[in-house]
């Protein structure tokens, strides 16, 4: 959910100052609007970064424009392994602090980690790379297990397949004969 604040300053008594008429107020009204990189929860700001599987294992360098037009490097060592949908944050890199507008709040960042398509690394190259890595577990295999095969899933076709099985049933989804009872 976007976080949105419509906020109303009233200052008494600051209005059209006449001798004559007693000053009115000054009223703003200060209506925010969605940005399309940050989002804003009270003095944070979040935002999503995508890296690379490579800069997830051995770190990154990244440019973030500030609202203020600032730029920022954000840097991840080798060693600071980042997983999909971690999250981390840059202090004193929000909003301003409604009080104390010389504090800020946080910047959060939360990642997306983009892994190489099927078929972009070839399986030499796959084989040398889990050297590299921890070890799978290995399981034990017994007699009365079945081995399957994963496949790709698309959910929104299977969703139109399930009322393509239901119409294609000649007698309804009760089988033959099944009737509704009338009362």
């Amino acid at each position: 959910k976007q976080w949105y604040q419509r906020r109303v300053a009233i200052t008494a008594g600051e209005g059209d100052q006449d001798p004559e008429i007693e000053p009115g107020d000054i009223v703003i009204v200060l209506d925010e609007k969605e940005h399309p990189v940050y989002k804003r929860n009270g003095s944070d700001l979040a935002i999503e970064m995508n890296i690379k599987l490579v800069e997830s294992l051995c770190g990154f360098e990244k440019i973030i424009t500030t609202l203020d037009n600032r730029t920022l490097i954000v840097q991840s060592f080798i060693g600071d392994i980042i997983k999909p949908r971690d999250v981390k944050c840059i202090m004193s890199e929000g909003m301003p602090l409604l009080r104390d507008p010389f504090s800020k709040g946080k910047l959060i960042v939360q990642f997306n980690v983009e892994f190489p398509e099927k078929g972009d690394i070839p399986s030499a190259t796959l084989q040398q790379i889990e050297t590299l890595l921890p070890p799978r577990e290995p399981i034990e295999k017994k007699p009365e297990m079945e081995e399957v095969m994963l496949s790709d899933y698309d959910a929104s076709a299977s969703a139109h397949q399930a009322y393509a099985d239901d119409s294609d049933d000649e007698n309804g989804p009760g089988g033959p004969g099944v009737q509704c009872r009338t009362q």
